[in-house]
Order: C-alpha cells, then structure tokens, then sequence
C-alpha cells in the first residue's frame, strides 16, 4: 500500500462520518452554484422579462423552472423578484448550514486520525528492539510523535476539508457552466492541462526542500532536549554561549530551508490566479462577441452568470492547483512518522511461546553476543545459579557485565548460546511473564514526573497505599517521603530530580520490594552514593535479597563478599568464577580489583 493509500485506510474508522461529510459537502457545493444560477432570474426580473423564459433557455434555466419556477413565478415584477430574493436567501442559509456541519465532522475526523496514529505510533516505539533507541536521538523521536504526527493532518485537512470541498465545487461549477454554454466550457476546459505543466516541477522541487525542512526541525527538538537534560553541565562549564550558538546555528539552517520550500510553494498561487486571470478574459472576450450583435447566440444574463460562476471557480480551481505543494511538507512527516512504524518489532510475544515459571535454575550455556554484528561483548560464558542463590558479576569497565544481566529479561536475544531457566530456553517463553518474575534495580534510577505513591506502584493500579507504605518502609524510603510536602502524593519532577541519589535508590528498591519477585537483578546499584546513603541503601538492598535469586553487579566488592558466586568478567569472557575466598587465595584479577580497593 502506497503512503497516500496508508495515511487514508486511518479513515475507516471514521466511514459514518467521512459519509456524512462527503454528502454534506456535497450538498453545500450544490447550493452554492444555485445561488448563482439565480442570478439569470434576478437580472430577467429587474429588467423586466419573466423571471424563467418559457420553453427555451439553456439547460440550466430549465433545471430551475422545473425545480423552483412556481415559487419564481409572480404576478407582478415586483412579486416575482422579491420571491427571486427569498429564494436566493433560503439557498444561502442551506448552504453554510450544511458548511458548518461539513466543518465541524471534518475537524472531529481530523483529529480522530492524528490521535490513531499518534497512539500507534507511541505504541509501535515501545516494542522497537532497545538498539534503535540508542543510536537514535530522544529529541527527533519526540517531534515524530508530536511534530510530524500533526503535520500529517494537514494531510487529512487537505483531503476532507479542502481537496473535497473544492473538488465538489468545481464539479458543481463546471456543470453549471456546461448548461450555460458548452462552447465557452470548452474553452476553458483545453487550457486547464497547461496549469498542470506549469506547476508539475514546482511540487517536485518543494517536496524535496520539506523533506530537509522536517529533518531539522527534529534537530532543533533534539537540541532543546538535550539542554534540558544536561542544564547542569552547560553552566558548570558556562557554555551558555556556546549553546546558544549551537542553536542559532541550526535554527538559521531551518529558517533557511523554510525559506527556499516556500520560495517555490507560495509561487503556485500567484502563477495559477494569472492563468486563470487569462483564461477568464479570453471566455469575456469570445463570450462578449456571442452575445452582442444582430447573430447573438448568447443572451446577455447568461453570459453574466457564466463570467460570475467562472470567477468563483477560480478559488477552489487555484486551491487544488496549490494542493501538490501544500501537502509537500505533510507529506515528509508522513515519511518520517512510517519509517519508524515500518521498523520491525522486536518485543511482544510469538506464537508457540509458554508462560515462564522458576523454581530452581537459572543457566547461562555459552553465551554470546555482539550489538548489530560489531565485535562480541560476550564470549562463550558459561554458569549457573541456583534458586535462593546469590550470583555477583565483577569486573574492569567496558567487560560486558551490564550486558550479561540485560540478556536475562530477553532485552536483548544472545548471538550464540542460550539462558535456561529450569531447563528451558527463555526464548520459548513470552517476555511479559519472563519479565513479571524479575525486579531490577540500577544505579541510573528511572522515576517519572508522578507522585511518590505512582513511582513506587509503576505500572500497577491494583496496590494500595497501605502496600506501598509497606514496600517503602522495607526499602528505608517511608521516612524522607514522609517529610515531603504532600508525603506519597508528592510530584517528584522530571526524571525525580527533587530527590537525591539514594532517595531515589531507595523509591526504586521500594518498587521491586512491592513485586515481591523470585528473581532480582541489581546493576551497581550502591555505587556513586556517600557513606551514609550506601548504608541505607544496602540495608534495604539485604531485605530485598533475603530469599531471593540475585545477579549483582557491583564495584564495591564488599557488597559481594557474602555472594554464592563470583564471577569475573574480562572483554567478555569469564577469567575466573568461585567464591569471595577462594578468588582471594587464587591471587588473580578479583584480588588485585581487592587489593586496589582496600589494600592500597
């Protein structure tokens, strides 16, 4: 299906409306074109002649008297034309009755079809492999969701209240203008395939201009989101000014790209209206010699009628002629908004795949992996945890510690090798109730612009505050949330930056603490935090791991001396695993990491 073809399927939700628009509009146009076809009987009126001649006339004169000629028709001059006026009164009312309701269905279509797409595509984001996040900037996906997705109504602006607006239009006026003169018609209709031409590589021109026009604006988005979130650094290092040029820089570029699109969009109009301009005098100038003289074949109201119904046709005529341009620009957010949508997803569950249940071991058999076929981050690891267990991961920066634990939850899938869990693949189960047996915590703590009671219950809207005050107290939080302003239900801000480090440690190991889950993951998560912070932290770290199976990964070996099993991770590899005393005797890399931290 083509991209036009897919921005337009977004409708069939909305057929009832779409329907109703579409006669309405209809409708509309149609009432509009009469009210210049009563322009022949008002004329005949005023000067004296039968408002509708009797048995001749043009064709369009003859659809009038047989739709509304007894209620033209009148005793005297006087009557007749005062009906003529009632009747053009009543038509115009109809008419933008009718408008109106077209505009109001239109805007509710419209902005059914941008929430769709916006909604799909947010959801579509959330099953993305995590890759793409990575080597994609937060900024342009927000101006794809928010920017791109309501430049697409214009799309569907175009289309309903515009293109088929004026399309029925000019039906209804190249209609009437064959029934009041089929030669001048004609005229018109042979140089309409000129404007084509003339306009054709202007469209090409302003679409490719829009393409680099959306791509920066997603720049600019990006830009004023990474300053957002990196406030602090640009004035520690008082780059103010440097930033500020930075976004000068790109917002001059935008300015400029707009510039050259609109430079050759805005120049359809002016070249449509002369065009129309001209054709309109060649009609005046053929028609005047048809309908003056001893041989006239063209009455003179009908030639005014005609002149009046051809320049009114020169608007909805000049806004499809700019209808190609127009939709340039909504046309390359489209393209930006269905290439994310086209990207393959990689979450959800596949068929044949079981709900996961543990209940005694979880397995690593030569696992591998590597990010999008670059070098392996992991070689050939191969071990085993038993329930209850606790399992930490050691090693120098960059050894793929974090990666090993990723693997667990199946946010990403190993290159080579498999993770068992009671003998089972975790690939045959789905990653929803994969997910549900584990709580994670890390040192980059995730909290949301939400309440206290919100951040702790995340995801869940069956816990209750008696439950949660539960999970906070276990996780050393409920005494610093208590002395908030408003205790649980205290907005945290933007990523919980009124707390500190171990405040929000402490919000996130309440979290898991509420889940109660067999199997938890923690990723340094007592790193970087003072020494009365790490004490609290790790005395809700004990009760969260108390009768739990745990993978930690941790810098500070005295969070792991009491583990089951240490392994030792070196550029991927396993270089040594076994307890805190037997790798301290063995004299290798995990007693020289001890050695570095406590002996020197």
């Amino acid at each position: 299906m083509g991209r036009s073809g897919r921005l337009f399927s977004l409708l069939r939700p909305y057929t009832f409306l779409f329907v109703a628009n579409s006669v309405a509009t209809l409708v509309a146009s149609v009432m509009d074109g009469a009210t210049f076809v009563l322009l022949i009987p008002f004329l005949r009126t005023l000067f004296g002649q039968q408002a509708i001649p009797v048995g001749g006339g043009s064709s369009v004169e003859r659809v009038l008297a047989a739709v509304a000629g007894p209620l033209l028709a009148a005793g005297s001059p006087e009557g007749a034309l005062r009906n003529v006026v009632a009747v053009l009164l009543g038509t115009l009312v109809l008419k933008n009755a009718l408008s109106y309701a077209a505009a109001v269905w239109s805007i509710a279509i419209q902005e059914g079809v941008v929430r769709d797409l916006r909604v799909q595509l947010f959801e579509h984001l959330q099953v993305l492999p995590l890759g793409f996040f990575q080597r994609t900037r937060g900024g342009q996906l927000l101006a794809r969701v928010i920017s791109d997705t309501d430049q697409v109504k214009t799309t569907v602006t175009a289309a309903l209240a515009s293109l088929l607006q004026n399309i029925s239009l000019i039906v209804v006026y190249v209609a009437i203008l064959v029934g009041l003169s089929w030669r001048l018609t004609l005229i018109a209709l042979v140089c309409a395939p000129l404007l084509v031409l003339i306009i054709r590589p202007l469209v090409g021109k302003v679409r490719r201009r829009s393409r680099e026009q959306v791509e920066d604006r997603g720049e600019l988005t990006s830009l004023v989101s990474e300053l957002v979130g990196s406030i602090k650094l640009v004035r520690a290092y008082v780059a103010e000014g440097f930033e500020a040029q930075r976004f000068r820089r790109l917002a001059d570029r935008y300015r400029r790209r707009v510039l050259r699109a609109q430079r050759y969009a805005t120049l359809t109009s002016p070249l449509s209206e002369v065009f129309a301009g001209v054709v309109i005098v060649l009609i005046f100038f053929v028609g005047t010699r048809w309908a003056l003289g001893q041989a006239a074949t063209l009455r003179p109201e009908v030639l005014i009628a005609f002149i009046a119904v051809a320049l009114r046709l020169m608007s909805p005529a000049k806004s499809v002629a700019n209808y190609p341009t127009a939709m340039a620009g909504a046309l390359a957010a489209a393209d930006r908004v269905y290439e994310v949508l086209d990207l393959e997803a990689e979450e959800g569950d596949r068929p044949g795949e079981q709900p996961a249940r543990f209940a005694e071991r979880i397995e690593y058999r030569d696992v591998s992996f590597s990010y999008d076929g670059q070098a392996p981050v992991l070689r050939d690891v191969d071990f085993a945890v038993c329930r209850g267990q606790v399992a930490a991961i050691v090693g120098p920066s960059g050894a793929g510690k974090t990666t090993l634990v990723d693997l667990l939850p199946r946010f990403y899938e190993p290159t080579g090798g498999a993770i068992h869990m009671d003998g089972t693949p975790i690939t045959r189960f789905t990653r929803r109730s994969l997910r549900a047996l584990m709580g994670i915590v890390s040192q980059e703590t995730i909290l949301l612009n939400d309440t206290v009671f919100a951040n702790i219950a995340y995801g869940r809207s069956d816990f209750s505050l008696a439950q949660v005050e539960a999970a906070a107290r276990a996780g050393n939080a409920h005494d610093f949330i208590s002395h908030l302003p408003a205790g649980y239900e205290t907005l945290l801000g933007e990523r919980g930056t009124r707390l500190s480090g171990g405040e929000r440690q402490r919000i996130a190991i309440a979290r898991a603490l509420l889940r109660d889950p067999p199997i938890l993951i923690l990723d340094e998560a007592t790193s970087a935090l003072d020494t009365e912070s790490e004490r609290l932290v790790q005395e809700a770290i004990d009760r969260l791991m108390a009768h739990r199976t745990v993978l930690v990964i941790a810098h500070r070996l005295t969070t792991v001396r009491h583990a089951d099993l240490i392994v030792v991770l070196s550029e991927g590899r396993i270089v040594e695993r076994g307890t805190h005393d037997t790798l301290f005797a063995a004299g290798g890399l995990y007693r020289r990491f001890y050695d570095l931290q406590f002996r020197v």
